[in-house]
Protein backbone atom coordinates (compact mmCIF):
# COMPACT_ATOMS: atom_id res chain seq x y z
CA UNK A 1 0.00 0.00 0.00
CA UNK A 2 1.36 3.28 -0.79
CA UNK A 3 -1.11 5.63 0.86
CA UNK A 4 0.41 7.06 3.82
CA UNK A 5 -0.43 5.03 7.08
CA UNK A 6 -1.65 8.51 9.18
CA UNK A 7 -3.90 9.17 6.07
CA UNK A 8 -5.30 5.60 5.89
CA UNK A 9 -5.78 5.67 10.02
CA UNK A 10 -7.66 9.25 9.74
CA UNK A 11 -9.77 8.10 7.20
CA UNK A 12 -10.50 4.54 9.25
CA UNK A 13 -11.70 6.32 12.66
CA UNK A 14 -14.80 7.99 12.04
CA UNK A 15 -16.04 4.91 9.14
CA UNK A 16 -15.92 2.96 12.50
CA UNK A 17 -17.93 5.61 14.66
CA UNK A 18 -15.29 7.93 15.58
CA UNK A 19 -12.84 7.64 19.04
CA UNK A 20 -15.81 7.25 21.63
CA UNK A 21 -16.92 4.05 19.44
CA UNK A 22 -12.98 2.48 19.78
CA UNK A 23 -13.16 0.53 23.22
CA UNK A 24 -9.37 -0.93 22.36
CA UNK A 25 -7.13 -1.40 19.70
CA UNK A 26 -4.71 -4.28 19.02
CA UNK A 27 -3.37 -6.04 15.48
CA UNK A 28 -1.67 -9.09 13.89
CA UNK A 29 0.16 -9.76 11.04
CA UNK A 30 -2.68 -9.29 8.50
CA UNK A 31 -5.29 -7.36 10.71
CA UNK A 32 -6.11 -4.00 12.75
CA UNK A 33 -8.75 -5.63 15.52
CA UNK A 34 -10.97 -3.21 17.39
CA UNK A 35 -13.53 -3.50 20.09
CA UNK A 36 -16.13 -1.25 19.47
CA UNK A 37 -18.93 -0.04 21.78
CA UNK A 38 -21.43 0.10 19.36
CA UNK A 39 -21.03 -2.28 16.05
CA UNK A 40 -24.12 -0.25 14.69
CA UNK A 41 -22.12 2.84 13.79
CA UNK A 42 -19.70 1.40 11.64
CA UNK A 43 -20.31 2.88 7.79
CA UNK A 44 -18.93 -0.80 6.24
CA UNK A 45 -19.91 0.04 3.04
CA UNK A 46 -17.85 2.83 3.19
CA UNK A 47 -15.08 1.19 5.10
CA UNK A 48 -14.55 -1.67 2.15
CA UNK A 49 -13.99 0.95 -0.25
CA UNK A 50 -11.65 2.69 1.23
CA UNK A 51 -7.96 2.60 -0.68
CA UNK A 52 -5.85 0.12 1.18
CA UNK A 53 -8.42 -1.61 2.93
CA UNK A 54 -8.34 -5.30 2.17
CA UNK A 55 -11.72 -6.62 4.10
CA UNK A 56 -13.04 -6.60 7.01
CA UNK A 57 -13.93 -9.73 9.40
CA UNK A 58 -15.96 -9.73 12.48
CA UNK A 59 -14.67 -13.07 14.78
CA UNK A 60 -16.33 -12.53 18.41
CA UNK A 61 -16.18 -9.26 20.03
CA UNK A 62 -13.71 -7.73 17.55
CA UNK A 63 -14.48 -6.05 14.12
CA UNK A 64 -11.10 -7.09 12.47
CA UNK A 65 -9.92 -4.64 9.20
CA UNK A 66 -7.38 -6.40 6.92
CA UNK A 67 -4.69 -4.10 5.74
CA UNK A 68 -1.85 -6.74 5.05
CA UNK A 69 1.18 -7.52 6.69
CA UNK A 70 3.80 -4.76 7.22
CA UNK A 71 1.09 -2.34 6.90
CA UNK A 72 -1.31 -3.07 9.51
CA UNK A 73 1.14 -1.89 11.93
CA UNK A 74 2.33 0.94 10.99
CA UNK A 75 -1.81 2.24 10.17
CA UNK A 76 -2.55 0.81 13.81
CA UNK A 77 0.23 3.18 15.65
CA UNK A 78 -1.19 6.04 13.82
CA UNK A 79 -4.53 4.73 15.05
CA UNK A 80 -3.93 4.84 18.32
CA UNK A 81 -2.06 8.45 18.07
CA UNK A 82 -6.02 9.56 16.53
CA UNK A 83 -7.59 8.59 19.68
CA UNK A 84 -7.15 11.06 22.02
CA UNK A 85 -9.16 13.63 19.89
CA UNK A 86 -10.25 12.39 16.54
CA UNK A 87 -10.46 13.42 13.50
CA UNK A 88 -12.40 13.59 9.91
CA UNK A 89 -12.37 10.90 7.05
CA UNK A 90 -12.19 10.22 3.94
CA UNK A 91 -15.90 9.33 2.67
CA UNK A 92 -16.31 7.04 -0.41
CA UNK A 93 -19.18 5.01 -1.27
CA UNK A 94 -19.34 1.59 -2.90
CA UNK A 95 -22.23 0.56 -5.98
CA UNK A 96 -22.92 -2.35 -7.92
CA UNK A 97 -22.91 -6.11 -7.38
CA UNK A 98 -19.30 -5.42 -5.43
CA UNK A 99 -21.53 -3.82 -2.77
CA UNK A 100 -24.50 -5.89 -2.27
CA UNK A 101 -22.17 -8.97 -2.17
CA UNK A 102 -20.05 -6.99 0.54
CA UNK A 103 -23.20 -6.68 2.82
CA UNK A 104 -24.53 -10.04 1.65
CA UNK A 105 -20.59 -10.86 3.24
CA UNK A 106 -21.01 -8.89 6.26
CA UNK A 107 -24.60 -10.58 6.58
CA UNK A 108 -23.06 -13.89 6.69
CA UNK A 109 -20.66 -12.98 9.38
CA UNK A 110 -22.85 -11.43 11.41
CA UNK A 111 -25.09 -14.76 11.59
CA UNK A 112 -21.62 -16.16 12.32
CA UNK A 113 -20.59 -14.00 15.41
CA UNK A 114 -23.96 -15.57 16.74
CA UNK A 115 -22.67 -18.92 16.75
CA UNK A 116 -19.13 -17.72 17.51
CA UNK A 117 -19.23 -17.15 21.55
CA UNK A 118 -19.11 -20.89 22.65
CA UNK A 119 -16.42 -21.56 25.44
CA UNK A 120 -14.35 -23.44 23.26
CA UNK A 121 -13.87 -20.59 20.64
CA UNK A 122 -13.15 -17.94 23.46
CA UNK A 123 -10.71 -20.77 24.38
CA UNK A 124 -9.20 -21.18 21.65
CA UNK A 125 -9.14 -17.30 20.83
CA UNK A 126 -7.43 -16.35 24.06
CA UNK A 127 -4.91 -19.33 23.58
CA UNK A 128 -4.32 -18.09 20.00
CA UNK A 129 -3.71 -14.20 21.86
CA UNK A 130 -0.62 -16.12 23.16
CA UNK A 131 0.76 -16.55 20.15
CA UNK A 132 0.06 -14.48 17.92
CA UNK A 133 2.34 -11.74 19.00
CA UNK A 134 5.18 -14.07 18.60
CA UNK A 135 4.72 -14.48 14.79
CA UNK A 136 7.09 -11.66 13.77
CA UNK A 137 9.68 -12.69 15.64
CA UNK A 138 9.71 -16.12 14.11
CA UNK A 139 9.37 -14.89 10.87
CA UNK A 140 12.06 -13.13 11.52
CA UNK A 141 14.25 -16.04 12.95
CA UNK A 142 12.95 -18.12 10.26
CA UNK A 143 14.47 -15.76 7.86
CA UNK A 144 17.58 -15.94 9.40
CA UNK A 145 17.62 -19.52 9.56
CA UNK A 146 17.17 -19.81 5.88
CA UNK A 147 19.91 -18.15 4.92
CA UNK A 148 22.05 -19.52 7.40
CA UNK A 149 21.18 -22.68 6.10
CA UNK A 150 21.76 -20.88 2.40
CA UNK A 151 24.94 -19.93 3.27
CA UNK A 152 26.39 -23.37 4.76
CA UNK A 153 25.29 -25.45 1.47
CA UNK A 154 26.88 -22.98 -0.45
CA UNK A 155 29.81 -23.00 1.42
CA UNK A 156 29.84 -18.97 1.41
CA UNK A 157 30.62 -16.33 4.29
CA UNK A 158 31.85 -19.52 6.76
CA UNK A 159 32.53 -16.89 9.33
CA UNK A 160 28.99 -15.28 8.86
CA UNK A 161 27.30 -18.00 9.10
CA UNK A 162 27.33 -19.20 12.65
CA UNK A 163 26.87 -15.50 13.70
CA UNK A 164 23.38 -15.92 11.63
CA UNK A 165 22.90 -19.52 13.29
CA UNK A 166 23.16 -17.74 17.15
CA UNK A 167 20.52 -14.97 15.86
CA UNK A 168 18.04 -17.39 14.54
CA UNK A 169 18.35 -20.11 17.39
CA UNK A 170 18.46 -17.51 20.19
CA UNK A 171 15.01 -16.74 20.13
CA UNK A 172 13.37 -20.43 19.99
CA UNK A 173 15.57 -21.52 22.15
CA UNK A 174 14.13 -18.88 25.30
CA UNK A 175 10.23 -18.96 23.57
CA UNK A 176 8.95 -20.47 26.76
CA UNK A 177 9.55 -17.11 28.37
CA UNK A 178 7.93 -15.59 26.01
CA UNK A 179 4.67 -17.97 25.89
CA UNK A 180 4.55 -17.60 29.43
CA UNK A 181 4.99 -13.91 29.76
CA UNK A 182 2.04 -13.68 27.28
CA UNK A 183 0.05 -16.41 29.29
CA UNK A 184 -0.29 -14.45 32.29
CA UNK A 185 -1.28 -11.07 30.59
CA UNK A 186 -4.06 -12.98 28.54
CA UNK A 187 -5.55 -14.90 31.39
CA UNK A 188 -5.30 -11.92 33.99
CA UNK A 189 -1.49 -12.68 35.50
CA UNK A 190 1.22 -10.49 35.83
CA UNK A 191 3.05 -11.38 32.82
CA UNK A 192 6.92 -11.19 34.33
CA UNK A 193 5.26 -13.93 37.14
CA UNK A 194 4.25 -16.09 34.16
CA UNK A 195 7.50 -15.80 32.32
CA UNK A 196 9.54 -16.78 35.63
CA UNK A 197 7.79 -19.78 36.01
CA UNK A 198 7.74 -21.21 32.82
CA UNK A 199 11.94 -19.86 32.15
CA UNK A 200 12.13 -23.18 34.47
CA UNK A 201 11.17 -25.25 31.26
CA UNK A 202 14.41 -23.90 29.50
CA UNK A 203 16.93 -23.70 32.58
CA UNK A 204 19.69 -25.94 31.97
CA UNK A 205 19.80 -26.55 35.58
CA UNK A 206 16.87 -28.70 35.23
CA UNK A 207 19.09 -31.75 34.07
CA UNK A 208 19.55 -32.19 38.15
CA UNK A 209 16.12 -32.90 38.56
CA UNK A 210 14.67 -36.31 38.36
CA UNK A 211 10.92 -36.39 37.37
CA UNK A 212 9.04 -40.10 37.09
CA UNK A 213 12.08 -41.86 37.72
CA UNK A 214 14.28 -39.81 35.01
CA UNK A 215 16.47 -36.98 34.41
CA UNK A 216 14.41 -33.75 32.98
CA UNK A 217 15.71 -32.41 29.54
CA UNK A 218 16.23 -28.74 29.35
CA UNK A 219 13.19 -27.31 26.98
CA UNK A 220 11.52 -30.74 27.85
CA UNK A 221 7.94 -30.06 26.91
CA UNK A 222 8.38 -26.74 25.07
CA UNK A 223 5.80 -24.22 24.56
CA UNK A 224 2.84 -26.79 25.85
CA UNK A 225 4.86 -26.86 29.07
CA UNK A 226 5.29 -22.86 29.31
CA UNK A 227 2.01 -22.71 28.80
CA UNK A 228 0.61 -24.85 31.33
CA UNK A 229 3.47 -23.50 33.47
CA UNK A 230 1.87 -20.00 33.07
CA UNK A 231 -1.29 -21.09 33.32
CA UNK A 232 -1.14 -22.72 36.58
CA UNK A 233 0.68 -19.72 37.82
CA UNK A 234 -1.84 -17.46 37.04
CA UNK A 235 -4.15 -19.44 39.45
CA UNK A 236 -2.32 -19.39 41.94
CA UNK A 237 -1.27 -15.80 41.83
CA UNK A 238 -4.82 -14.81 41.67
CA UNK A 239 -5.70 -17.38 44.57
CA UNK A 240 -3.08 -15.57 46.94
CA UNK A 241 -3.81 -11.81 45.92
CA UNK A 242 -7.47 -12.78 47.07
CA UNK A 243 -7.06 -13.84 50.54
CA UNK A 244 -3.91 -12.24 51.65
CA UNK A 245 -3.25 -8.78 52.95
CA UNK A 246 -1.48 -5.86 51.26
CA UNK A 247 1.22 -6.48 53.82
CA UNK A 248 2.06 -9.97 53.14
CA UNK A 249 0.85 -9.98 49.43
CA UNK A 250 3.97 -7.81 48.62
CA UNK A 251 6.35 -11.00 49.32
CA UNK A 252 3.94 -14.05 49.47
CA UNK A 253 2.35 -13.62 46.68
CA UNK A 254 4.81 -13.60 43.72
CA UNK A 255 6.65 -16.21 46.38
CA UNK A 256 4.43 -18.65 46.12
CA UNK A 257 3.10 -18.62 42.60
CA UNK A 258 6.84 -19.48 41.45
CA UNK A 259 7.24 -21.90 43.99
CA UNK A 260 3.84 -24.12 43.52
CA UNK A 261 3.76 -23.50 39.90
CA UNK A 262 7.65 -24.09 40.04
CA UNK A 263 7.60 -27.07 41.47
CA UNK A 264 4.51 -28.43 39.64
CA UNK A 265 6.30 -27.75 36.32
CA UNK A 266 9.15 -29.64 37.31
CA UNK A 267 7.52 -32.66 38.45
CA UNK A 268 4.77 -32.69 36.69
CA UNK A 269 3.81 -30.13 33.55
CA UNK A 270 7.79 -30.46 32.01
CA UNK A 271 7.53 -34.38 32.07
CA UNK A 272 3.37 -34.82 31.34
CA UNK A 273 3.96 -31.71 28.10
CA UNK A 274 7.49 -33.38 26.85
CA UNK A 275 5.33 -36.59 25.79
CA UNK A 276 2.32 -34.83 24.56
CA UNK A 277 4.89 -32.88 22.33
CA UNK A 278 6.75 -35.34 20.94
CA UNK A 279 3.07 -37.24 20.55
CA UNK A 280 2.15 -34.30 18.02
CA UNK A 281 5.60 -34.74 16.53
CA UNK A 282 4.92 -38.37 16.25
CA UNK A 283 1.66 -37.84 15.32
CA UNK A 284 2.41 -35.33 12.10
CA UNK A 285 5.19 -37.37 10.96
CA UNK A 286 3.28 -40.20 10.33
CA UNK A 287 0.07 -38.71 9.17
CA UNK A 288 2.17 -37.52 6.17
CA UNK A 289 4.44 -40.46 5.63
CA UNK A 290 1.42 -42.86 5.77
CA UNK A 291 -1.68 -40.90 4.97
CA UNK A 292 -0.52 -38.11 2.80
CA UNK A 293 -2.80 -37.73 0.01
CA UNK A 294 -5.51 -37.85 2.42
CA UNK A 295 -3.90 -35.58 5.27
CA UNK A 296 -3.21 -33.15 2.49
CA UNK A 297 -6.91 -33.43 0.70
CA UNK A 298 -8.62 -32.98 4.16
CA UNK A 299 -6.42 -30.46 5.55
CA UNK A 300 -6.19 -28.08 2.49
CA UNK A 301 -10.22 -28.64 1.85
CA UNK A 302 -11.55 -27.97 4.98
CA UNK A 303 -9.18 -25.17 6.26
CA UNK A 304 -11.27 -22.30 4.72
CA UNK A 305 -14.53 -23.56 6.88
CA UNK A 306 -11.90 -24.02 10.12
CA UNK A 307 -11.18 -20.25 9.40
CA UNK A 308 -15.00 -19.34 9.06
CA UNK A 309 -15.70 -20.96 12.37
CA UNK A 310 -12.65 -19.72 14.24
CA UNK A 311 -11.13 -23.57 14.74
CA UNK A 312 -7.95 -22.62 12.77
CA UNK A 313 -6.78 -20.95 16.04
CA UNK A 314 -6.40 -24.32 17.70
CA UNK A 315 -3.36 -25.15 14.89
CA UNK A 316 -1.14 -22.17 16.61
CA UNK A 317 -0.12 -23.80 19.42
CA UNK A 318 0.67 -26.97 17.57
CA UNK A 319 2.74 -25.33 15.10
CA UNK A 320 4.74 -23.81 17.61
CA UNK A 321 5.26 -26.88 19.05
CA UNK A 322 6.54 -28.57 15.53
CA UNK A 323 8.54 -25.43 14.79
CA UNK A 324 10.26 -26.09 18.45
CA UNK A 325 10.66 -29.44 18.16
CA UNK A 326 11.71 -30.40 14.77
CA UNK A 327 12.67 -26.68 13.14
CA UNK A 328 9.31 -26.62 11.08
CA UNK A 329 5.87 -27.47 10.78
CA UNK A 330 4.68 -29.38 7.67
CA UNK A 331 1.70 -28.43 8.46
CA UNK A 332 1.42 -25.02 7.44
CA UNK A 333 2.22 -25.97 3.47
CA UNK A 334 -0.50 -28.02 3.52
CA UNK A 335 -3.15 -25.90 5.01
CA UNK A 336 -1.86 -22.70 2.97
CA UNK A 337 -3.82 -24.60 -0.20
CA UNK A 338 -6.32 -23.55 1.18
CA UNK A 339 -5.55 -19.94 -0.32
CA UNK A 340 -4.20 -21.46 -3.64
CA UNK A 341 -7.70 -22.82 -4.65
CA UNK A 342 -9.05 -19.20 -3.33
CA UNK A 343 -7.24 -17.66 -5.97
CA UNK A 344 -8.34 -20.44 -8.72
CA UNK A 345 -12.18 -19.61 -7.69
CA UNK A 346 -11.45 -16.30 -7.73
CA UNK A 347 -9.86 -15.76 -10.85
CA UNK A 348 -13.12 -18.14 -12.18
CA UNK A 349 -15.43 -15.86 -11.34
CA UNK A 350 -13.87 -12.93 -13.26
CA UNK A 351 -13.49 -14.56 -15.71
CA UNK A 352 -16.97 -15.94 -16.01
CA UNK A 353 -18.69 -12.53 -14.96
CA UNK A 354 -17.20 -10.05 -17.84
CA UNK A 355 -20.26 -8.03 -17.56
CA UNK A 356 -20.03 -7.24 -13.72
CA UNK A 357 -17.25 -4.30 -13.50
CA UNK A 358 -17.63 -3.70 -10.12
CA UNK A 359 -16.94 -7.56 -9.11
CA UNK A 360 -14.15 -7.66 -11.21
CA UNK A 361 -12.73 -4.22 -9.80
CA UNK A 362 -12.85 -5.87 -6.76
CA UNK A 363 -11.25 -8.92 -7.12
CA UNK A 364 -8.48 -6.97 -8.86
CA UNK A 365 -7.86 -5.41 -6.08
CA UNK A 366 -7.72 -8.64 -4.00
CA UNK A 367 -5.64 -10.93 -5.89
CA UNK A 368 -2.23 -9.77 -4.62
CA UNK A 369 -2.97 -10.13 -1.47
CA UNK A 370 -4.48 -13.52 -1.91
CA UNK A 371 -1.71 -14.20 -3.61
CA UNK A 372 0.68 -13.30 -0.91
CA UNK A 373 -1.33 -15.51 1.58
CA UNK A 374 -3.91 -12.38 2.47
CA UNK A 375 -7.24 -14.36 2.16
CA UNK A 376 -9.86 -12.60 3.77
CA UNK A 377 -10.52 -10.05 1.06
CA UNK A 378 -11.56 -12.73 -1.28
CA UNK A 379 -13.08 -14.68 0.96
CA UNK A 380 -15.49 -12.11 2.50
CA UNK A 381 -15.56 -10.02 -0.53
CA UNK A 382 -16.30 -12.85 -3.13
CA UNK A 383 -16.49 -16.67 -2.89
CA UNK A 384 -18.43 -16.78 0.47
CA UNK A 385 -21.46 -14.33 -0.46
CA UNK A 386 -21.44 -15.80 -4.10
CA UNK A 387 -21.82 -19.28 -2.11
CA UNK A 388 -20.91 -21.73 -4.44
CA UNK A 389 -16.99 -20.31 -4.95
CA UNK A 390 -16.65 -20.47 -1.61
CA UNK A 391 -17.09 -24.33 -1.97
CA UNK A 392 -15.14 -24.47 -5.17
CA UNK A 393 -12.16 -22.64 -3.47
CA UNK A 394 -12.28 -25.85 -0.69
CA UNK A 395 -11.82 -28.18 -4.10
CA UNK A 396 -8.68 -26.35 -5.04
CA UNK A 397 -7.47 -26.13 -1.40
CA UNK A 398 -7.65 -30.35 -1.49
CA UNK A 399 -6.34 -30.94 -4.81
CA UNK A 400 -3.08 -28.95 -3.44
CA UNK A 401 -2.99 -30.03 -0.11
CA UNK A 402 -3.32 -33.62 -1.83
CA UNK A 403 -0.24 -32.76 -4.77
CA UNK A 404 2.17 -32.08 -1.20
CA UNK A 405 0.83 -34.81 0.68
CA UNK A 406 1.77 -37.48 -2.23
CA UNK A 407 5.45 -35.86 -2.29
CA UNK A 408 5.34 -36.51 1.91
CA UNK A 409 4.34 -40.25 1.08
CA UNK A 410 7.35 -40.48 -1.31
CA UNK A 411 9.89 -39.33 1.24
CA UNK A 412 9.99 -35.79 0.01
CA UNK A 413 8.89 -33.35 3.32
CA UNK A 414 8.33 -29.64 2.67
CA UNK A 415 7.89 -27.70 5.83
CA UNK A 416 7.93 -23.78 7.37
CA UNK A 417 10.33 -21.97 9.99
CA UNK A 418 7.79 -19.85 10.94
CA UNK A 419 3.87 -19.56 11.09
CA UNK A 420 1.82 -16.36 9.88
CA UNK A 421 2.91 -15.96 6.00
CA UNK A 422 1.69 -18.16 3.36
CA UNK A 423 0.78 -18.37 -0.47
CA UNK A 424 4.26 -16.84 -2.58
CA UNK A 425 5.25 -15.02 1.12
CA UNK A 426 6.21 -18.49 2.29
CA UNK A 427 8.88 -19.41 -0.17
CA UNK A 428 11.62 -17.63 2.07
CA UNK A 429 10.64 -19.87 5.34
CA UNK A 430 10.42 -23.49 3.82
CA UNK A 431 12.44 -26.26 4.60
CA UNK A 432 12.62 -29.70 3.98
CA UNK A 433 14.64 -33.18 4.55
CA UNK A 434 15.90 -32.88 0.89
CA UNK A 435 16.94 -28.85 0.61
CA UNK A 436 15.39 -25.96 0.08
CA UNK A 437 15.12 -26.19 -3.40
CA UNK A 438 13.52 -29.55 -3.52
CA UNK A 439 10.92 -27.62 -0.71
CA UNK A 440 9.68 -25.06 -2.89
CA UNK A 441 9.24 -27.03 -5.24
CA UNK A 442 7.15 -29.52 -3.99
CA UNK A 443 5.32 -26.57 -2.60
CA UNK A 444 5.01 -24.45 -5.90
CA UNK A 445 3.66 -27.80 -7.36
CA UNK A 446 0.96 -27.50 -4.56
CA UNK A 447 0.02 -23.75 -5.98
CA UNK A 448 -0.38 -24.67 -9.35
CA UNK A 449 -2.30 -27.38 -8.39
CA UNK A 450 -4.19 -25.31 -6.17
CA UNK A 451 -4.65 -22.39 -8.56
CA UNK A 452 -5.82 -24.66 -11.16
CA UNK A 453 -8.17 -27.07 -9.35
CA UNK A 454 -9.47 -23.92 -7.59
CA UNK A 455 -10.20 -22.29 -11.49
CA UNK A 456 -11.82 -25.10 -13.24
CA UNK A 457 -13.63 -26.18 -10.56
CA UNK A 458 -15.42 -22.93 -10.50
CA UNK A 459 -15.88 -22.30 -13.82
CA UNK A 460 -17.44 -25.74 -14.23
CA UNK A 461 -19.66 -25.44 -11.42
CA UNK A 462 -19.54 -22.36 -9.58
CA UNK A 463 -22.46 -21.07 -11.09
CA UNK A 464 -26.19 -21.91 -11.53
CA UNK A 465 -26.15 -23.22 -15.37
CA UNK A 466 -28.69 -20.89 -16.42
CA UNK A 467 -28.08 -17.28 -14.51
CA UNK A 468 -24.23 -16.87 -14.49
CA UNK A 469 -25.02 -13.69 -12.41
CA UNK A 470 -23.27 -12.52 -9.17
CA UNK A 471 -26.48 -12.11 -7.27
CA UNK A 472 -27.65 -15.54 -7.54
CA UNK A 473 -26.26 -19.01 -6.28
Amino acid sequence: MHQDPRATATALLPLVGGPANVVSVAHCVTRLRLVLADRARVRDAELRALPGVLGVVEDGEAYQVVLGPGVVGRVTEAFEALLPGGSEGVERGAAGTADALARRGAALKARQKERDATPLKRGLRRVANVFVPLIPALIGCGMLAGAAGLLRTLRWLPGLTPALTALSAAFMALIAVFVGHNTAREFGGTPVLGGAVAAVVVYPGVAQVTAFGAPLAPGQGGVLGALAAALLGTYVEKWCRARLPGTLDVLLTPTLTVLVAGLTTLYVLMYTAGEVASAVGTAATWLLTTTGVLAGLLLGGLFLPLVMLGLHQALIPLHTTLIDQQGHTVLLPLLAMAGAGQVGAAVAVYVRLRHDTSLRTTIRSALPAGLLGVGEPLIYGVSLPLGRPFLTACVGGAAGGAFVGLFAMLGTEAGATAIGPSGWALFPLLSGDRGLAVAAGVYAGGLVTGYAAGFLATYAFGFPRRTGTAGTR
